[in-house]
């Protein structure tokens, strides 16, 4: 094989090895490109079970034009966003604009928006997000539950963590389908309370998976009392937690977020760690501070990073990459590994057992370079890395049998 490539078989089965030893400290980082690998009938076509952040902004903005309440103080607050930056600001753009003008306004008015105008918009905004992605998980079989059967599938001497940016229940849904214990940092049933005392003990069964939700979730509330609970229903009074704006937010409102980003910190910090990111395009800057400290601080982690498309749709990861060792980047046209950015070998392994299943040759079409005929890493996408697990799994099944057999 040609120096100037990287094969993407070998990084197959160097990521299949990473995640098979049982006394490995194993994390997964779910992003926004997880739920809308999942496609579900919409007239003649599919569509996303839930939609990426521009589509979810465009919900947002198209149900907001409807409120007759809400309507003009939203307009009113986009004429703030005119100039940039950001040039097309995402919902959590919005909410975190909203949230410092709270901090601000106080007893006055900015732009004829005040405190009490802001509030609204914000829940409204937040009843919209919640509508969007609160959806129900198919009941077939999704890569969310190829990956709560992986968890389940072996007896580990660590925990199996669970990072998400996404505010849905895809996850919960998909552990308590295949009777997954896990722990998300709340104790309680009518109304889980967050308990930091509890996050911060490691004495919890190892078989008890552990949920962070780094940005929030659509059941979390603050109540009136400035207490966040976990519960399906909620008071006028209460007020979502869905993404944190990380901008002027006191210790004790922040406190549920922090805690979470706390956890990423201590799973990267010692011993051999191995850090998947999938759906994740590495454009959250609060959360690539806390992931490159953390593969600066200690060698031993490593994170490997699953790009759904080309790489030139992420070229402020790949610079990171380039100067982080332990970070490794895959993404359909090629790689950045040990800070060596190269395209993936042209020629097939199609003897190779994990052919079809990570990797494929791309499909040439008129006009196309030679390079478009280069070998394809397919595991970006979260249906396929979903695919990836469950073929794992069915490894592993198939060793302890003939190891019985023997």
């Amino acid at each position: 094989m040609n120096a100037s490539f990287h094969c993407p078989y070998r990084q197959s089965t160097l990521l299949l090895q990473a995640l098979a030893p049982d006394k490995m400290r194993i994390a997964f980082l779910l992003g926004a490109g997880c739920p809308v690998s999942i496609r579900i009938p919409h007239g003649t076509g599919t569509m996303p079970l839930i939609p990426d952040i521009r589509g979810l902004t465009e919900v947002v903005k198209t149900d907001l034009s409807k409120l007759e309440s809400i309507k003009d103080i939203y307009a009113i607050l986009m004429q703030r966003f005119n100039g940039g930056p950001p040039a097309n600001p995402t919902v959590e753009d919005i909410l975190s604009h909203i949230r410092a003008l709270q901090d601000v306004v106080r007893d006055g008015t900015i732009d004829g928006l005040t405190r009490s105008a802001l509030s609204a918009l914000d829940a409204a905004i937040c009843d919209v997000t919640t509508k969007v992605v609160g959806v129900a998980l198919p009941e077939s079989i999704t890569p969310y539950h190829q990956l709560a059967t992986w968890i389940g599938g072996i007896h580990r001497a660590h925990p199996i963590e669970v990072f998400t940016s996404n505010y849905d229940l895809l996850v919960e849904q998909a552990l308590e389908a295949h009777k997954i214990p896990y722990f998300d940092g709340f104790v309680g049933s009518k109304q889980a309370f967050f308990d930091l005392t509890s996050m911060e003990n490691e004495s919890l069964p190892p078989r008890w998976a552990r949920l962070w939700k780094v940005h929030g979730s659509v059941n979390w509330w603050r109540t009136p009392k400035d207490e966040v609970v976990r519960r399906e229903g909620h008071s006028s009074d209460d007020r979502q937690m869905i993404y944190p704006s990380h901008l002027k937010y006191d210790q004790s409102r922040r406190m549920p977020y922090l805690a979470m980003l706390d956890r990423l910190r201590a799973f990267l910090a010692r011993g051999q760690a191995v850090l998947v990111t999938c759906g994740y395009s590495f454009a959250d800057q609060h959360l690539n501070e806390v992931i490159l400290h953390g593969l600066r601080s200690n060698p031993n982690a490593i994170c490997f990073g699953l790009l759904y498309g080309d790489r030139s749709g992420y070229s402020n990861a790949l610079e990171r990459a380039r100067s982080h060792p332990n970070l490794s980047l895959l993404a359909t046209d090629g790689a950045v590994l040990g800070t060596i950015e190269r395209d993936w070998r042209a020629d097939e392994q199609t003897g190779h057992p994990l052919h079809g299943v990570s990797v494929a040759r791309s499909e040439a079409t008129e006009g196309d370079g030679a390079t478009s005929r280069n070998c394809q890493f397919l595991l970006g996408d979260f249906k396929r890395f979903g695919g990836f697990l469950a073929r794992q799994l069915s490894r592993v099944d198939d060793e302890l049998v003939a190891s019985h057999a023997a």
